[in-house]
């Protein structure tokens, strides 16, 4: 089957693979060809593909929202934003968690309810790129 992300900005990723794993609003998901076709929405989460042309080899993708369609052997994520694992400059993922922890602090003294959900979505996101990098 093949793998498609893309983002508003492009396409990220484009390979063949043996299964992908995404995860979804209602938890992970994995999908092997010849899959009946499925709509799903993606949480902020990593999604992983086992690639055909390197048995044991898995690649990793931070993926921010979207949605992800499964139909005729072909899975196509939309997300807001993406990143291959081997992309993620690890030093701006903690920056950006460390500014997002910052804002939740003073969200928090301010009672400033639609900046803590915002600053608490940064965290996550920032948070997901940490551990796609890390390898967890």
């Amino acid at each position: 089957m093949t793998v498609n992300i893309v983002t508003p900005d492009g396409k990220v990723y484009d390979h063949h693979a043996n299964m992908v794993i995404v995860k979804t609003t209602s938890g992970e998901m994995g999908l092997m060809a010849n899959h009946e076709p499925v709509v799903a929405p993606l949480e902020i989460g990593e999604v992983r593909v086992r690639r055909v042309d390197n048995l044991g080899h898995e690649d990793s993708i931070a993926v921010n929202g979207g949605f992800m369609e499964m139909s005729n052997n072909v899975v196509s994520v939309v997300a807001d934003s993406a990143e291959r694992a081997r992309d993620i400059n690890l030093s701006r993922a903690e920056a950006a968690r460390q500014r997002a922890e910052k804002r939740i602090e003073e969200a928090k003294t301010t009672q400033d309810t639609d900046e803590l959900q915002r600053a608490q979505v940064a965290l996550q996101r920032a948070i997901n790129r940490i551990n796609v990098k890390n390898g967890n």
